[in-house]
């Protein structure tokens, strides 16, 4: 098949700093062709096309904006997105990159318009509409990814399997702590980031959550989540900081600590790690991944660090745009290999049909989607699940001033105060 059409819903900061780039990146190498970027108003649109950076690193390559950069800042258009995704060809790809509580109407749009679908965590904040995205796309045979990227950090990948084989014993205790910068405040955060949507721990907590039990295939069973309440600059009362305890279904327990607040001229751009221990027999077993610090410090003569700093830790592994062969520069990171792994999935999911009559290629295309949930490496509806379960059950928590919410499985999962 010729390459992917795109259309990216939302042109907020995931859009600038990961997907837009990778997408960039995918249209050089033939998978993807069109893009199209869709937002509520003008704003976000002309912070993407006036891009110094994205410019340098992708020379001649563009992007059709919704709605048009001459319309006014001050104009919205909360519905653009449906027509600009009615007007796409069939099984194409609608990557959505909304805040958290507007998943939902986006991803079941693009599904009832025949699309594959790749969305940010979480995927939606309810367990019962997450079963519906995975019923809804089997039926059609459309692939859904769910972007927790930190499944593709090699670390990860490398812990996986270890632990797979044995080498690190009975997960009983683990700590992890991901405190997103302090100029998150004056972003576009303040105007959707508030009490009564969301929080640091759905939020940001969520992957490492995901990431505890893409290690070792344990679910969790309790949750309880406790905030720390702040104003925006534009006056919007937000959850600053959380703090969460999730309980596993061998007992085992996970601290998990989220804010946004590290210092903006704080070396690095955040604060992030994972510390988790085993029991074994007569000995003990310990994963320690300090994500924030992977051994590389840069001084610069002025602050051009994320937050304005002059020293920095800098990382290649989530995601830089660095030198290559080609024209520009190129992404690399984990981040950009998980945008990458979903897009491509799709794509080869079409070109594996692309023969076949209509009811071979929904056969064909629902066994593949099979694969891809029992492979479990891309986070979809069916091996990610759990994250719905777990953010529902910390939204109740928070709300409750962190009284703790248990998670039952079975039939019919669902979450209820303890």
């Amino acid at each position: 098949m010729g390459s992917f059409k795109v259309v990216v819903v939302g042109g907020g900061m995931i859009t600038y700093d990961l997907i837009l780039p990778s997408l960039y990146h995918l249209q050089r190498t033939g998978i993807v062709g069109n893009i199209k970027v869709c937002a509520l108003d003008s704003a976000p649109l002309k912070s993407l096309k006036s891009s110094k950076e994205i410019f340098e690193a992708f020379p001649g390559q563009d992007f059709i904006p919704f709605p048009a950069l001459t319309e006014p800042e001050e104009s919205k258009f909360p519905e653009l997105y449906k027509e600009v995704i009615a007007g796409m060809k069939p099984r194409q790809m609608v990557i959505v990159a909304m805040p958290d509580q507007l998943h939902y109407p986006v991803v079941m749009e693009a599904l009832s318009n025949n699309q594959h679908v790749l969305c940010v965590k979480p995927l939606v904040l309810k367990y019962t509409q997450a079963v519906e995205i995975e019923k809804f796309a089997y039926e059609k045979g459309l692939f859904v990814g769910v972007e927790y990227h930190k499944r593709f950090d090699r670390r990860s990948l490398m812990a996986k399997r270890s632990y797979e084989l044995g080498h690190f014993g009975k997960f009983v205790m683990g700590e992890a702590k991901l405190i997103e910068p302090y100029y998150y405040r004056s972003s576009n955060f303040q105007n959707w980031f508030t009490c009564e949507n969301t929080d640091p721990f759905v939020y940001i907590g969520c992957h490492y959550v995901d990431l505890v039990y893409f290690i070792t295939g344990l679910k969790p069973v309790e949750v309880s989540v406790s905030g720390v309440k702040g104003k925006f600059p534009n006056g919007n009362n937000a959850y600053m900081w959380a703090h969460g305890k999730v309980r596993f279904e061998n007992d085992a327990l996970l601290s998990v600590i989220d804010g946004l607040g590290y210092p903006d001229q704080a070396a690095g751009s955040n604060d992030q790690s994972l510390q988790m221990f085993f029991e074994g027999e007569g000995k003990t077993g310990m994963i320690k991944h300090n994500d924030q610090f992977r051994g590389v410090e840069h001084s610069y003569l002025e602050g051009i660090g994320c937050g304005g700093s002059h020293f920095n830790y800098v990382s290649p592994d989530f995601y830089k745009l660095v030198p290559w062969e080609g024209k520009g520069y190129k992404p690399v990171g984990y981040g950009y290999e998980s945008v990458a792994a979903s897009v491509t999935m799709a794509y080869n999911i079409e070109n594996e049909v692309i023969k076949l009559s209509d009811n071979e290629s929904l056969a064909k295309r629902r066994a593949l989607i099979k694969e891809i949930d029992e492979k479990g490496i891309i986070a979809t509806p069916a091996n990610s699940y759990i994250n719905e379960l777990v953010v529902e059950a910390a939204r109740i928590s928070i709300l409750k001033d962190g009284l703790p919410v248990t998670i039952e499985y079975g039939c019919t999962p669902h979450v209820s105060l303890r």
